[in-house]
């Protein structure tokens, strides 16, 4: 039996995002409705330029005092897309305060304080649903949360930033260098005026430490999270990962250690083998590798960004809220038992692509391969070829076996004090075997 009285939903933001939930919660106004078991109303929009043309939403429902509208007795749920840290934080601590349950895609504000704003739900006996927060309209936060959560989750690999991928495969289909995709992106408006979040990792990052803390029930935040982005990339390390029979891709990497004991979180550019399911993720698109003991491998993909998508994953939370709030109940909170810590990065251990420029004379490969074996790095593959220009160089292009990243550092810094290595041309983690 549906219940008359309707649930009321507060937004706050009512941008690219903002604006496609409150055109869905209207047009699909009775189906969300025989979903949830009630009728759902917006109660306001809040909004910092209400004299924006918004089409579609009415003007009674805008207002520029979000706190005030946060605090309402009638406000069952509030829809948080403003995004940063403040004043999204204050705002949900206080729906929650309110008796409020808040569905969020704001993932910087989840990675940076994901557990303290977990607590004041449970407090306040109220739900926080972020899936939004994570690849757009890609299930993967409620399957990691739900789905998943009699099994044990070991590594979730991901793509997860379309902006980046869509420059990386530019730069693999055409021949492009960095520059030059990143100004189609831009141009196609895959890439921000200011793409820094996007381009340095930040953004991968933030997600890599949700994942993570739902996938291995502890806490990361981003500050856990080792992150390296993609602007060092060159057109030259796009084709040694071709010769590799690879591709280059940011990914995120979410590890329990072989011993179970500790977790690592890192977001980095790295080759992949042309076999594995995610070289194939293209444009923008976004794609999750999920490895666990019971399930085996599970891959999610789609697009992981854009006003509908991120809409979509949006609903669905809503809805599920929605239930709780009828049923009287609460959905899943924070799970942090494990407690495990984070291991610096210096610590994993993965295969490594390193690009040297060397003296073109005998006996140079020698005392390469005697560096890397006083630092426990142990060589897979070596090709060395002269310059076609005959100016006494050459490229010397070492793959290792897998090694922790501080020994692959160390040996770097010992190779860079030979005198027939000219210079280190690029690093470059090989990962998916």
């Amino acid at each position: 039996m549906m219940r008359t009285r309707p649930l009321k939903v507060a937004l706050l933001g009512c941008g690219v995002v903002g604006s496609e939930v409150a055109r869905i919660m209207t047009t699909h106004a009775d189906d969300l409705a025989a979903r949830i078991g009630a009728p759902v109303e917006l109660a306001g929009i809040a909004v910092r330029r209400p004299d924006r043309v918004r089409e579609g939403i009415p003007a009674e429902l805008v207002t520029t005092d979000a706190l005030e509208l946060v605090k309402r007795d009638d406000v069952d749920v509030v829809i948080e897309v403003i995004g940063g840290i403040e004043p999204a934080r204050e705002l949900i601590t206080t729906a929650f305060a309110h008796g409020a349950s808040v569905v969020s895609a704001n993932k910087a504000l989840v990675a940076a304080d994901g557990a303290a704003l977990h607590a004041a739900a449970e407090r306040h006996g109220a739900d926080l649903y972020y899936e939004a927060a994570v690849a757009g309209a890609i299930p993967l936060v409620r399957p990691l949360r739900e789905s998943l959560a009699g099994d044990k989750v070991n590594r979730v690999l991901g793509i997860v930033n379309g902006t980046t991928n869509f420059i990386l495969d530019k730069m693999d289909t055409s021949g492009a260098g960095y520059s030059e995709a990143l100004d189609e992106a831009t141009a196609l408006g895959y890439a921000e005026a200011d793409p820094t979040a996007d381009v340095e990792g930040f953004d991968a990052a933030a997600k890599a430490a949700i994942l993570a803390g739902i996938a291995f029930h502890t806490r990361v935040t981003i500050d856990d999270v080792h992150r390296e982005g993609l602007t060092e990339v060159t057109a030259s390390d796009i084709a040694s990962a071709k010769r590799m029979g690879c591709t280059v891709k940011l990914l995120a990497i979410c590890e329990r250690a072989a011993d179970g004991e500790s977790v690592t979180a890192r977001v980095h550019p790295a080759m992949i083998p042309l076999s594995h399911p995610l070289a194939s993720v293209r444009e923008a698109y976004n794609a999750v590798f999920v490895e666990s003991d019971a399930a085996g491998q599970l891959m999610f993909y789609g697009p992981g960004a854009g006003g509908s998508p991120t809409a979509s994953a949006v609903l669905g939370d809503l809805v599920a809220v929605c239930r709780n709030k009828v049923a009287d109940t609460t959905g899943p909170g924070e799970s942090a038992y494990t407690r495990l810590p984070v291991s610096p990065m210096g610590e994993v251990i993965t295969r490594y692509h390193i690009s040297l420029d060397v003296a073109d004379k005998s006996g140079v490969l020698a005392q390469v391969a005697t560096v890397f074996a006083e630092h426990g790095v142990s060589i897979d593959t070596v090709r060395q070829q002269g310059r076609p220009d005959g100016d006494g160089e050459a490229s010397l292009v070492v793959v290792t076996h897998r090694a922790a990243d501080a020994a692959l550092s160390s040996t770097v810094e010992a190779l860079r004090e030979l005198d027939t290595v000219r210079g280190v041309a690029s690093i470059m983690r090989v990962e998916g075997e």
